[in-house]
Order: C-alpha cells, then structure tokens, then sequence
C-alpha cells in the first residue's frame, strides 16, 4: 500500500493518499482546494489514478478540492451518509467498504463533532479520524449540529475499541504531531482519559473556541465540492 499524508499549512489540515502501487488506483481523503495542483503533480509522478476523493465531513475550517478533482480526473466524492452535499457522487454509511484496487477503506461512523461523520480505517491498520479524535485531543462540538455526548460514544465505544496498534492518522494537528496510535490516545487524550460522559459533555461545553476563520465561506462552498468556489 502506499500511504501518504500531505499537510495544508494555513488551516492546519491533513489530506491522506492511498493507493494500490499494483493496480495504480488511488483514493484522496480530505483534499483542500488550495492544494489541488500539488495533489495533482504528485499523482502524476507516482503514476497514479484518482478513483475517490472521500469526505470525512462537510468542513467548516477550508474548503475541499472534491469538486475540482473530480472536473480533472474523473473521480467520484463520496460524503458521509446524510451529509448536507447534493453535489456528491454517493454516500457512505457505517461500515460500508470500498476498495482502490486491494486496498480496503472501511467507513466507520463517528457522530459528534458534526451530526454526518466518518472515520476511514484503510487495510485494517491505517485509522484516519477526521475531526472525531485528534492526537491527544478533538473536534469541537458546538456547531454543525455538533453533539459532545454522541462523539464521547464514538471514540470510546468505535475507535477506542479498535486494536491498540491501530495508527491515528487525524484531520489537523496544530502541535507538530503527525501519528499516534489508538494505544497512546486511550492512554494519554486528555479530552478522555479520567473523565465519564456527562464530565466530557460539560468540558466541551465550557472551551468558548472562536469561529473558525473560513466558516461562513468554508460549509456553503463544501456542500457544493468546493466547485462554487472554484468556478470564480
């Protein structure tokens, strides 16, 4: 498998490339649409051809590159099941699985930081969470129909369940980390470790985080692929 997490530096985001090195098929999660043209040149240069580009979420903090790529090769963007993006070429409900050629990528459903979320764990080994869990922290829950009490169960009852070699590939990181493993955040995430359900509901509800900067352009321009964006 070929594995490679790309970083967009103004929003702190990961995009994941995965790929069949036998087969050439290859899936792109979370693309951003500043970074389309290097995500292209790099396809280009692994011989590489775009069959998905996956959404964990609608995004509220940059805009996906989905649309854009989709017009260049082809692709199809799959969202999460009830995600508010007519503009998608399917959705994905939990547990569905797709395959770029062996390579399996299976949908796991992680509610909470929005109310239409998936975590992707591809081969049985790599776990890309999103915005559910981040290396030693979280996704916030107080927009998008956020609920604390829905991502406490999902990342204690679905990703925390999960092997504990599992890989922890997250959807940003704003302290210079790029992977943990599902081991070291059951042990370490201090957004879970000591605290219950009703503990981690009344801390979230206490952050008083601002807006993200790109929120009131980011989630309209999402739930078009980004392509009403991309189009100016």
């Amino acid at each position: 498998m070929l594995f490679r997490q790309l970083f967009d530096q103004a929003t702190w985001t990961y995009s994941y490339l995965i790929a069949d090195e036998k087969t050439g098929e290859a899936a792109l999660v979370d693309s951003v649409l500043e970074q389309v043209d290097r995500d292209l040149l790099l396809m280009e240069q692994l011989g590489l051809k775009l069959r998905y580009c996956l959404e964990t979420h609608v995004h509220a903090d940059h805009i996906t590159g989905a649309g854009k790529l989709r017009q260049q090769t082809g692709c199809r963007t799959l969202v999460p099941e009830k995600a508010k993006a007519d503009c998608a070429d399917g959705f994905l409900k939990d547990q569905d699985t797709i395959y770029v050629g062996a390579i399996p990528i299976q949908a796991i459903a992680t509610l909470g930081h929005t109310d239409s979320h998936l975590a992707f764990l591809v081969n049985g080994t790599h776990l890309l969470t999103g915005d559910s869990l981040f290396i030693r922290g979280c996704g916030r829950t107080d927009f998008q129909s956020g609920d604390a009490g829905a991502l406490y169960d999902a990342v204690t009852q679905r990703l925390f369940t999960l092997p504990e070699d599992t890989l922890v590939y997250p959807g940003h990181d704003y302290r210079g980390h790029t992977v943990s493993t599902i081991g070291e955040e059951k042990r370490f995430n201090p957004r879970f470790v000591g605290r219950d359900r009703q503990q981690f509901i009344e801390f979230m509800a206490n952050l008083n985080l601002p807006n993200p900067q790109k929120m009131m352009e980011a989630v309209p321009a999402n739930e078009r692929c980004g392509l009403a964006v991309a189009a100016v």
